[in-house]
């Protein structure tokens, strides 16, 4: 096995990490690195760097703006972004939508959206999630229903990430209640102006407003937004979750943050506990950084290895026991998550708690850690 990069590959990657240390503003990368809320200016500044310099959608087909790069080097350019602090190019765009266009769409439909994508002149949602139909989402229940040349769409969404930002929405609707859940589905690109579309916030456990519910109420979306066929959703929903695994180990993200945790423990390092439990969770992380390149040096044609899954499993349970450990490094002052620029308090003390909170959804998006283990004891464990 050869773990070590070649000597075009180590270039590579020192180029990824100049640019993104000297092109995307500090200020940015500095609210990304303090945990700060970016907001949608931060996000759109920085991919239309990226995508200026052809850095932001270098998994799509060539001709609308891919690079053709080896696995290898997107997880080389991903850890590289993590570790500068930078915001990951928006996912609805450039993991969700964009690939399903790029797949599915009209060419009609490639020339309209697909640029404005990349470039974030477009702020997708995603609108699969409902009530009663999330883990089964075959199980959906918001319905299009034809009138003339349009669809009227009926139903609700829900937990719509950054909803509040967004221009456009994609969403699957069910198009033919007589057939089999999941035969009876569509894809419809819905701008969220339309009269009868309404964002309602949900706000969360650390206090932010991040989700959101989406509502349709007799709203009218041109026959031409149809993606595909009629009845194609459940196809394009499973090639867009596919996408959305691929690449979630946060590698880069979880290495900043233990460093900068050793930096903001101090004296506490003094403690033979704590720098036991600091050296542990380092192995771990060297471990799950070995296994990723492994992972990305035997990923073919697109298709992720089978042990992408220990990749999300391992990711999200260190990114999680990373944020743990600031939370315990900031002790009592973790409590004041409320106080505000006027504090004596550090900054990262009152929003330790936040950020810890907030990362209990790791392990649920992208495919549950339940539904991973599950993939690892079959397809790897053979049991």
């Amino acid at each position: 096995m050869q773990l070590e990069l070649s000597t075009e590959d180590e270039a590579f990657r020192e180029e990824m990490r100049t640019f993104f240390t000297t092109q995307v503003p500090a200020e940015i990368r500095e609210t990304v690195i303090a945990g700060r809320e970016l907001g949608r200016d931060g996000y759109v500044e920085t991919q239309r760097t990226l995508n200026a310099a052809g850095l932001a959608v270098p998994h799509w087909p060539v001709e609308w703006g891919g690079r053709d790069w080896s696995d290898l080097r997107r997880h080389l350019w991903l850890e590289e972004m993590q570790a500068a602090g930078v915001p990951a190019p928006l996912p609805f765009n450039v993991s969700m939508i964009g690939p399903v266009l790029a797949q599915f769409a009209s060419q009609e439909m490639k020339e309209r959206f697909l640029p404005a994508t990349a470039n974030l002149d477009i702020w997708w949602s995603q609108g699969f999630s409902e009530p009663d139909a999330g883990s089964d989402l075959a199980g959906l229940r918001t319905s299009a229903v034809r009138d003339g040349d349009d669809w009227i769409v009926n139903g609700q969404k829900t937990w719509t990430t950054l909803g509040q930002y967004g221009d456009w929405i994609f969403t699957l609707v069910r198009t033919d209640p007589e057939a089999k859940k999941q035969a009876g589905i569509s894809m419809l690109l819905i701008d969220m102006t339309t009269p009868g579309l309404e964002v309602r916030p949900i706000q969360l456990i650390d206090g932010g407003h991040e989700v959101n519910e989406v509502w349709f109420t007799d709203v009218r979306v041109p026959g031409e937004n149809l993606v595909g066929e009629v009845n194609q959703g459940w196809t394009m929903a499973k090639f867009l979750l596919g996408n959305e695994r691929v690449g979630v180990a946060p590698v880069g993200t979880v290495k900043r943050n233990l460093a900068r945790a050793k930096r903001l423990a101090g004296n506490q390092l003094n403690d033979p506990l704590l720098r036991a439990r600091v050296a542990e969770l380092e192995n771990e992380l060297l471990a799950l950084e070995l296994t990723a390149l492994r992972v990305a040096a035997h990923s073919a044609g697109g298709e992720p290895h089978p042990a992408s899954s220990v990749l999300k499993l391992k990711g999200t349970e260190l990114q999680q026991a990373v944020s743990e450990l600031v939370l315990d490094l900031a002790g009592p002052a973790a409590y004041s998550s409320g106080a505000g620029a006027g504090s004596d308090l550090p900054e990262w003390t009152h929003l330790a708690a936040p950020a810890y909170l907030n990362l209990r959804k790791a392990s649920i998006y992208g495919g549950s850690n339940e539904i991973q283990r599950q993939i690892i004891a079959r397809t790897i464990l053979g049991l």
